[in-house]
């Protein structure tokens, strides 16, 4: 199909930002012959994945036995951390350490939920690209990122489930990259690019979890894989559950945990089997978990849920850190700016909140949204360092969409909202900074370690004001994702529009290098942003 970049009716193809245009180039969408039902499942999610290079084709079962030496080089590791910053992965706790298998076996499966619906054939295709992920209503799809033919080029169909959310994992070592969940609570890793190269148009070589909800019969709400934690992921729950697996274990090991005794407060419970799968569980929350994130480094992971709570944790030791309340109803979204030091969050109160990990409080919030914030996202390309190059007065470019069809872009700056903010208490009285620490003493006294906090007056948070606000769909929007030549926005019905940044034109449609910053790229700079910035 040819190009579509066609004006939808009461949509400019194109918006104004400080450096320029962005230009709609083309759109994605899902043939509407393929789904079986109304497309009102749950919200498009979109993965924007990268397979780096072309490998041997994958067989439909696999197995991998590691060596006894291997076994010990992985257990080190997870358990002692490296020398490298890699985060290490121990578990700890009044119940003992998680134990470690080190057998991995990978099996074809047979399931009566799966099945492919009457879409594109894929034969003989190499794997080697970008591409967009998504689901709609009973289906997932892949389409190619960098052509513009508007069609997917692989369909998944579950007959008796529907695809909630899913995630990719561009240093997987074994092949098993993507993961999804469904809404029954049945989780499945696959090989993406097996799936590329199968020509009979079915799920082929995937890991089941969590079959038919043995462990957690709750829909699915997120998925992700631990950065740089060789094949480690979690899974977050309707029920306010999270659970860790691992990938390398058998997806059917025996799991079973005791029930929650309190619904409202944090805690962690291991497996008691070596061959369980999964190896933990955490109570996060009394209610629905709707959005997870990990630091780019993997060392805090950040939460936000249907109570309206922001929650961060040290993922090593398993401890809350921080947390705080949205200023009306459930927070739905949440994503770490590139060198972990603040995180985004959205939600039912159409704000969007700046949160610091230094001060462990809001230091600012967003105000121009009409309704929900169902997607935020820092722009690790847009982000601008001062002159000098100090992290104090860098500007941190970030976006946000919402159910009013809008996408906003914002910029923050270090020096002229958060360092005032620190050198004030709430009441804009004295300087209460504390240089010694790097965190106020106002913070200090009043935000321990642990500690959830209430919404804070507005008054005494600074507001900043969108720099770009467009209308980019008819349908609300459901999440964005930035590349280095464009800004990717969805909607919830899976209808994806590419919108080139200025200075780039259409030339990121033939180019086959990746348009993302890898894990192990974002962490090795993780102490310095970015200076690449969209000009024209």
């Amino acid at each position: 199909m040819a190009a579509s970049s066609t004006q939808t009716p009461g949509v400019k193809a194109h918006f104004k930002t400080p450096e320029g245009r962005c230009k709609l180039s083309y759109e994605k969408t899902h043939p509407t012959g393929l789904l079986h039902y109304g497309h009102s499942k749950a919200p498009t999610q979109v993965t924007l994945a990268y397979l780096k290079e072309k490998l041997a084709p994958v067989t439909s079962t696999f197995t991998n036995s590691i060596a006894s030496s291997s076994v010990k080089l992985v257990t080190q590791r997870l358990l002692l951390g490296t020398g490298n910053g890699a985060r290490a992965l121990g578990f700890g706790g009044s119940n003992g350490s998680t134990r470690f298998s080190g057998s991995s076996k990978f099996a074809s499966v047979s399931n009566t939920n799966l099945g492919m619906s009457n879409g594109p054939s894929v034969s003989n295709y190499d794997g080697e690209g970008t591409y967009l992920i998504f689901n709609v209503g009973d289906a997932l799809f892949v389409s190619d990122y960098n052509s513009h033919d508007k069609d997917p080029i692989k369909a998944i169909q579950f007959n008796n489930a529907y695809p909630v959310c899913h995630a990719f994992d561009p240093e997987a070592k074994d092949g098993h990259d993507l993961l999804i969940g469904l809404n029954s609570g049945d989780v499945y890793s696959v090989s993406l690019r097996q799936q590329l190269q199968d020509p009979a148009k079915k799920l082929i070589g995937a890991m089941h979890y969590n079959k038919d909800g043995s462990v957690n019969n709750s829909r699915c709400t997120a998925v992700a894989w631990v950065p740089l934690g060789d094949g480690y992921f979690i899974v977050a729950h309707a029920d306010g559950n999270l659970y860790m697996y691992d990938k390398n274990k058998d997806g059917s090991g025996d799991a079973s945990f005791p029930p929650v005794k309190d619904q409202t407060q944090f805690s962690v419970v291991h497996a008691r089997s070596s061959k369980s799968n999964p190896i933990a569980r955490w109570h996060v929350c009394q209610g629905s978990i709707n959005g997870v994130a990990f630091s780019v480094d993997g060392v805090n992971l950040a939460t936000v849920g249907r109570d309206g709570f922001l929650r961060i944790f040290d993922f090593k030791s398993e401890h809350l850190i921080c947390g705080g309340k949205s200023y009306f109803g459930a927070l739905l979204c949440c994503s770490w700016s590139p060198d972990g030091k603040y995180v985004l969050t959205g939600g039912e109160d159409d704000l969007v909140q700046v949160w610091s990990m230094e001060d462990r409080a809001v230091v600012a919030w967003g105000e121009g949204h009409n309704s929900w914030v169902s997607g935020v996202c820092f722009d690790p390309f847009g982000t601008t360092p001062s002159s000098d190059d100090t992290s104090e007065t860098v500007t941190y470019r970030f976006g946000s969409v919402g159910q009013d069809t809008q996408l906003l872009l914002w910029d923050l700056s270090m020096d002229e909202v958060v360092m005032p903010l620190r050198r004030l208490g709430p009441s804009g009285g004295s300087p209460t900074f504390s240089s010694g620490s790097g965190h106020s003493s106002h913070w200090e006294s009043g935000r321990p370690v642990g500690a959830l906090q209430p919404s804070p007056l507005r008054q005494e948070v600074p507001k900043l004001a969108p720099v770009v606000a467009h209308r980019v769909h008819l349908e609300p929007l459901s999440g964005l994702i930035f590349t280095k030549e464009s800004i990717v926005t969805f909607c919830h019905d899976g209808h994806i529009k590419v919108w080139v940044r200025p200075g780039h034109g259409d030339s990121h449609a033939s180019n086959m290098e990746s348009p993302i910053v890898s894990t192990k790229d974002k962490h090795l700079n993780s102490n310095k942003i970015s200076t690449a910035h969209y000009k024209q």
